[in-house]
């Protein structure tokens, strides 16, 4: 079986870079890319869906990839948020916001989940290894925050890791072949965590290829036990 790929929020920084390294690795593969705006780079093995993320159309994108779906290896969300020209992180209790709260929810919580939703089905049906991925975040973690403050980053990330555990436990009946992880990249060279580069540690700052190249060797190297994994860039397990 070639090692077929499907990359959601394919615009990202790490999900530009891994669909990089995947057609260098595997040139024949094919490699299903979706996104809210349109790839400029594509080929013959590199197929791409424009998706607003509503509803409507996330069951469209899957959709057009029902067929496809049979023979796919990795699906990978990347899509995720953190701040706007309107919205940062918050430092103390008087910076929350509703706004921003929701906003977050929907993007790192509920979009991820209406991905699985529709895939569900689909899933499945598959008889060979398929590795699902969402990327998470350490902060996410209730036993390591020591730090504080960002209060509706960190609960969104933690509302995402209990829903993709969630539904480990469902898929395990559903869609035994199936593998769901969360993964954190660290930090990374990116638009996401570039207001928030300056404290981090020399050699902690990682580039996207970097990211990429670890997390294809995670999907690599999961095995199928009907949990799902909570990790590092690194593979090491993250406390929940």
């Amino acid at each position: 079986m070639q090692d077929n790929h499907i990359v959601i929020g394919a615009s990202a920084a790490i999900a530009q870079a891994f669909i990089k390294l995947q057609r260098q690795k595997e040139p024949t593969s094919s490699l299903y890319s979706i996104s809210q705006k349109s790839l400029v780079e594509q080929d013959e093995n590199h197929h791409h869906i424009t998706c607003d993320y509503n509803e409507q159309s996330i069951e469209s994108a899957v959709q057009q990839l029902s067929e496809v779906l049979k023979s796919i290896k990795s699906i990978t969300i990347f899509t995720g948020q953190l701040h706007n020209s309107e919205f940062s992180p918050e430092k103390k209790l008087e910076d929350f916001s509703l706004a921003y709260f929701d906003w977050l929810f929907r993007a790192n919580a509920a979009t991820p989940l209406l991905w699985l939703k529709y895939l569900a089905p689909h899933l499945s049906k598959i008889n060979h290894p398929c590795i699902v991925t969402c990327l998470s975040a350490r902060v996410a973690s209730i036993t390591e925050n020591e730090l504080g403050g960002w209060y509706s980053y960190r609960a969104s990330k933690a509302a995402l890791n209990m829903m993709v555990k969630t539904a480990a436990i469902e898929l395990k009946r559903r869609a035994k072949t199936t593998k769901l992880v969360l993964f954190h990249p660290g930090t990374t060279d990116t638009p996401l965590s570039e207001p928030f580069q300056k404290n981090v540690p020399k050699g902690k700052l990682f580039t996207p290829m970097f990211v990429a190249q670890q997390l294809s060797h995670v999907i690599d190297t999961r095995v199928i036990d009907g949990d799902v994994d909570y990790i590092d860039w690194q593979g090491h397990t993250i406390s929940w």
